[in-house]
C-alpha cells in the first residue's frame, strides 16, 4: 500500500499515523529514536506491508503487471490500490477525501521536525501538489508513476502503467474490492492488540 492507505489505516491516532507515514525512511534500530507510539506506527506500517506482500489477491495484481513491468509491479500495484481507495474514499471511510487529506497534512506539518530528512525533503512537495487527493484521478496516479519512473535507475516503464489501469480497470478494481476489506480487518485486529 502507498501513502494514502497507510495514513488512513492509522485511524485517529496522530502519533501512530506519523510512524506509519515515515516508516519507509526508518531503518533497523533507527526505530528506537522515536517516541513509543510513533514506533508502534512504524511497526504497523511494516505489518501492513508484510500482510499485503503475502496476500493472494495482491499476488494476482502483481502477476498481471509483471510481464510488462517486471520488478516494478509491486510499486505499481500499491499505486493502483491507493487510487481505488482515494476514488472510493467516502464510501470506504465515511469521510470526505479532501477534508481527510487536509487534516493529514496539518498533522504531518505540525510534526515535521520529528521526521527523517528524506521525508522532510519530499513532504513540502507532496503537500504543494496534494498527492493524497490527486490519487483519486487517473491523471494524479499517472503523475505519481511518471515521477517514480524518472527516479529509477533502470527503464521501469511505470509512466505507461496508467494506460494498463485504464485498459483493465474492472479487473484491478475487483482485486482491490476483494483485498481491502481483509486488510482493514487485519489492521483493526493488530491495533486492538497494540
Amino acid at each position: 500500500m502507498n501513502y494514502l492507505a497507510h495514513v488512513f489505516l492509522s485511524g485517529t491516532d496522530t502519533e501512530l499515523m506519523i510512524g506509519n507515514f515515515i516508516a519507509d525512511a526508518v531503518r533497523g534500530k533507527q526505530l528506537l529514536q522515536f517516541p513509543e507510539r510513533v514506533q508502534e506506527g512504524i511497526l504497523l506500517h511494516r505489518q501492513i506491508d508484510a500482510y499485503t506482500d503475502r496476500h493472494e489477491v495482491v499476488a494476482q495484481t502483481k502477476n498481471r503487471l509483471r510481464p510488462e513491468y517486471g520488478k516494478y509491479a509491486p510499486v505499481i500495484a500499491d499505486m493502483f490500490y491507493d487510487h481505488f481507495l482515494a476514488a472510493n474514499f467516502k464510501t470506504i471511510s465515511g469521510q470526505d477525501l479532501q477534508t481527510f487529506t487536509q487534516q493529514t497534512y496539518t498533522v504531518l506539518q505540525a510534526n515535521f521536525n520529528l521526521m527523517p530528512e528524506r521525508v522532510q525533503q519530499f513532504l513540502p512537495h507532496m503537500m504543494q501538489h496534494n498527492w493524497l487527493l490527486s490519487y483519486a484521478q487517473l491523471r494524479g496516479i499517472n503523475q505519481a508513476l511518471s515521477g517514480l519512473s524518472r527516479r529509477t535507475s533502470f527503464d521501469s516503464g511505470m509512466e505507461t502503467a496508467t494506460q494498463e489501469l485504464e485498459r483493465n480497470y474492472p479487473q484491478y478494481a475487483a482485486d482491490f474490492d476483494l483485498f481491502f476489506p481483509e486488510l482493514l480487518h487485519f489492521t483493526r485486529n493488530w491495533l486492538e492488540q497494540h
